[in-house]
């Protein structure tokens, strides 16, 4: 049974008509098995931090309640909508990006935190998602009226995003932010030659960032030679998948997490790995892979450049960081502090990316009217206005 019939014309009737239920139901998936790793993995991380033992359960509660209606309200809005709030979202996380700098707390030599009382929030979270969604408006733009004015205008939004998060210093997330930001020129139909030119300046990037960056240099000398650096939480994670097999040693019998302190966060994967075994594992990566296949499938045949190229941003970024989290626990790339989608503890991560998801809920929905609007206007048109509403 489905909790609305096709005749409702309320806001979620026709949300629930419009909107890819099988995403939602993965994501909902992904929620539940992301609460049931964390209750099994942070019990001893409270303890050894002298408080209540599902205290990270409870709040991961909290800020999981928090994250559902924020995934919620995002995905009910229009494309319009969508961008008008990731500009309105990018604003305010850029400024508390260049807040951090000034009043910050310092967590392992980077300022990245803002202590709001009973919560800390870390704003670069928000400007992830928020920037991709402006972005692509302003690619989107550029292509459609033959202007340089909006792709400049990309670039500019662009230095000032990877410098802010480069100043606190956040190279991982910076090399995110970057990547997706270069599949969406190509998206766009930017030029080969252009297109080599943005390959060069990244390598350029990452080669920068290891000569200027000590704690950048470090984690790449210690993947390429791990006997001259400190490996411990590699090795034990590497231990943890190891020592679980096929089926896990059970729920709460793991080691790991009274061996590395930040097991529910950047490590739950290899928690999950040595608790519930390879198959529960398999199965989380297929949720990640089908999450993100399903919305480019939902995006062929979209007419709309700014939908098109925001969604799949939002889709690679999501994926991207996935990839970061589970290649860094299996020691396939350099340790990054990433965390993983939905499974990680943490609010600010877990409710930027329901608001990321959500907005991409948001721009993949089958509204009516909306084809034969796209097909009756040049392809590329600036849909954000007119056929976007």
């Amino acid at each position: 049974m489905t909790p609305f019939t096709r005749t409702d014309s309320s806001l979620l009737g026709q949300w629930w008509w419009t909107v890819d239920r099988q995403s939602l139901g993965v994501i909902a998936a992904l929620m539940v098995i992301g609460t049931i790793f964390i209750a099994s993995a942070s019990p001893p991380v409270a303890e050894d931090n002298g408080l209540p033992e599902f205290h990270f359960v409870v709040r991961h509660l909290m800020f999981l309640s928090a994250a559902a209606a924020a995934l919620l309200i995002t995905s009910l809005m229009s494309p319009t909508g969508v961008r008008q709030f990731a500009v309105m979202l990018l604003g305010g996380a850029c400024l508390g990006v260049a807040l951090t700098l000034v009043i910050g707390d310092e967590v392992k030599g980077a300022t990245r935190w803002l202590d709001l009382g009973p919560v800390t929030v870390q704003p670069s979270e928000f400007l992830k998602p928020a920037f991709v969604v402006v972005s692509a408006w302003l690619i989107a733009r550029g292509s459609a009226q033959g202007r340089l004015k909006p792709w400049a205008l990309a670039l500019v939004l662009y230095a000032v995003a990877v410098g802010l998060l480069l100043l606190q210093p956040d190279f991982g997330m910076a090399l995110v932010v970057s990547a997706v930001w270069g599949m969406q020129f190509v998206l766009a139909g930017l030029p080969m030659l252009l297109v080599i030119v943005l390959g060069l300046a990244g390598i350029g990037f990452v080669v920068a960032a290891y000569g200027m960056l000590p704690h950048v240099q470090s984690r790449i000398d210690r993947f390429l030679n791990p006997e001259d650096g400190d490996t411990y939480q590699l090795d034990r994670s590497i231990d943890a998948f190891r020592n679980g097999g096929l089926v896990g040693v059970g729920p709460g019998e793991g080691a790991i997490k009274y061996l590395v302190p930040d097991v529910h966060a950047d490590f739950i994967f290899a928690a999950a790995g040595e608790e519930f075994g390879l198959i529960a594992c398999l199965i989380v990566v297929g949720l990640f892979a089908f999450l993100v296949l399903r919305a480019f499938l939902r995006l062929m045949g979209e007419d709309r450049l700014f939908v098109q190229i925001a969604a799949a941003g939002l889709a690679a970024q999501f994926g991207i960081q996935a990839l970061v989290n589970l290649g860094s626990s299996l020691g396939l790339i350099p340790t990054k502090g990433m965390t993983l989608p939905f499974i990680s503890y943490g609010g600010s991560s877990l409710v930027a990316v329901s608001i990321a998801v959500g907005m991409l809920l948001a721009l993949t929905r089958r509204r009516p009217g909306y084809a034969a609007a796209a097909t009756s206007s040049q392809a590329g048109t600036p849909l954000t206005l007119r056929t976007a509403r």
